[in-house]
């Protein structure tokens, strides 16, 4: 696997923010733009997914960085879960419904699968500044 150099680079973070311009644009326009109760949340639970995973990558340890993709993946089980409200009320369509939570369930999955080839990479930093020196002045 290669290593990442910035957290954009992830493949999960990239279908992350791509689930959660899915969730902006469909939950602009009619009901469901009024319905502010579940849109805020909606739309907090997708940028949870691509903020924690930005957030652990970014992280000291990579046990925070683990830690971090867990809060990741709860927010993709938060976000299906509200997905079924938002299709029950007649907010969005159901193929609408199936692109959103399919990219959900991916990203679950995706993270899920990051976690467990972290946790076979004993000790490992993910975070390195090859070549970096650094001036510091007393």
């Amino acid at each position: 696997m290669t290593t990442a150099k910035r957290f954009e680079d992830l493949e999960i973070w990239q279908r992350a923010k791509d689930l959660t311009n899915l969730v902006y644009n469909h939950s602009t326009d009619g009901m469901f733009a009024r319905d502010f109760g579940l849109r805020d949340q909606m739309r907090r639970a997708s940028v949870s997914i691509m903020s924690n995973i930005a957030e652990g990558f970014e992280s000291q340890t990579q046990a925070m960085f683990i830690r971090y993709l867990s809060y990741a993946k709860g927010s993709a089980g938060e976000l299906r879960a509200q997905l079924y409200i938002a299709r029950d009320q007649g907010y969005i369509a159901e193929d609408d419904f199936n692109t959103m939570f399919s990219t959900a369930e991916v990203c679950s999955k995706q993270i899920a699968r990051f976690v467990q080839y972290l946790e076979s990479q004993p000790n490992e930093r993910r975070v390195r500044e090859e070549g970096a020196t650094y001036d510091v002045e007393h």
